[in-house]
């Protein structure tokens, strides 16, 4: 039972020979070398307790990524073929298809993957979203705005972590966006949407045996799309048993995963994370889903309200494999206590001061993307950080207090290009 990991990733943050212990085969990992170097990590001499690690320059390369996949499971009778980054669930999903192996196919992921198929299909289910089209051309686009009205949303149909993601607030800005966006011609990749305002909320999950078994929601305390702008600390935190949106987010989420996995889909094992605007006027409004793990440091998160990383346990759930504290019976598990993070993004420029890691009893990890003396670059994604925090309260009013404290004390700390946070 063989199984092949398409690895997007650095390699500290998913132990998969510690995670997998118990796995009865060939466990294979396919990671780049630029995610790794470029966490500021060394490419390990061995395979890290995995069967074989193979490293090459970047994933981005689909032939050599394709080559070496193909290569692999031929070679060790792969039986499995497993990945956590929403860049590469096409991708491993094909691969099943070509090799007769169990597990998502291209028609199950896709739907996760597209986000104009995905807004038809939650629209099609009574779920709201927001109006949006695929412009084909400049035309069409300001036809939309002119339609729609100002803010206007342009993002890449199958894009991933805000990357490339703008908001457009007037005539102008949307003639230079437009201007880049079809300047090789005419496009079918590119969705254009109404601004929708509120606040982000984001649930994240686990499904295995086609049953959802872990979900809670969080909301975001910032604007995802100004990860290149915004130098301040980025806070995001879990909503209470009790908050009144907390069921009506599940319940939410629980149709939009209905809504895209119809009767006969193979995705019956994946972790999720749904994006939800919820509306000043106390609308819920999917902006999109996926089928895979969240980024930034929500994995961390739930590790802290849970004791779940549901990155692992999505691995597991794909390989058959138990999952120690989910028995899939009852009711789903509900946090003790709170938590969130707090976020620094890189912006650009020598580093010259750091914050110490705290030392808070509450504050389950730091990290550090940086240190005094190094030139970083602008935030690549919303999950490009300088630094980042994990802490937990015993209610989200308590967390949010000392995240918040946390942040500013942050802020006050870290110079870059010789001026504050």
């Amino acid at each position: 039972m063989s199984t092949l990991i398409l690895h997007r990733f650095p390699l500290e943050p998913f132990p998969y020979a510690e995670w997998l212990a118990d796995h009865p085969g060939d466990l294979l990992v396919v990671a780049g070398r630029d995610r790794i170097e470029g966490a500021g990590e060394r490419v390990p001499d061995g395979p890290l307790g995995c069967t074989r690690l193979e490293v090459i320059d970047t994933l981005d390369d689909t032939a050599l990524l394709e080559r070496t996949a193909r290569r692999l499971i031929e070679e060790h009778a792969v039986r499995h073929v497993v990945t956590l980054h929403e860049a590469d669930q096409l991708r491993a999903a094909r691969l099943r298809a070509q090799y007769g192996l169990p597990g998502a196919l291209p028609a199950d992921v896709v739907p996760f993957r597209d986000k104009a198929l995905m807004k038809r299909w939650a629209s099609a289910a009574g779920l709201a979203v927001a109006p949006h089209a695929i412009p084909r051309d400049a035309v069409a686009a300001r036809e939309f705005a002119e339609v729609h009205g100002f803010p206007v949303v342009l993002k890449d149909r199958a894009g991933f972590s805000s990357i490339g993601l703008r908001i457009v607030r007037d005539g102008p800005a949307l003639d230079a966006a437009l201007a880049a966006a079809f300047g090789a011609g005419p496009r079918d990749d590119l969705l254009i949407e109404a601004f929708v305002p509120g606040r982000m909320c984001h649930v994240d999950g686990l499904v295995a045996g086609g049953a959802t078994v872990l979900a809670w929601p969080s909301q975001y305390q910032y604007d995802l799309a100004s990860f290149g702008s915004d130098p301040g600390a980025r806070v995001d935190l879990t909503l209470d048993p009790a908050d009144p949106l907390t069921p009506r987010l599940l319940d939410f989420t629980e149709r939009a995963l209905a809504a895209l996995r119809p009767a006969g889909s193979r995705l019956t094992d994946h972790a999720f994370h749904a994006e939800i605007f919820h509306t000043p006027d106390d609308r819920l409004v999917l902006c999109e889903i996926a089928c895979r793990p969240a980024g930034a440091k929500i994995r961390e998160v739930f590790q802290a309200i849970f004791g779940i990383d549901h990155a692992a346990y999505a691995v597991r759930a794909q390989l058959g494999l138990p999952l120690p504290l989910l028995d899939g019976t009852g009711p789903l598990p509900v946090p003790s206590r709170m938590a969130g993070q707090v976020l620094m993004m890189k912006r650009p420029g020598r580093i010259s001061a750091v914050p110490e890691a705290p030392g808070e009893d509450w504050v389950e990890r730091f990290w550090l993307y940086g240190r005094p003396g190094e030139t970083v670059p602008p935030a690549a994604g919303s999950s490009d950080f300088l630094l980042a925090a994990v802490g937990t309260g015993p209610d989200r009013a308590v967390c949010e207090r000392r995240l918040r404290t946390l942040g500013a004390r942050f802020e006050a700390a870290v110079r870059i290009g010789g001026a504050a946070a």
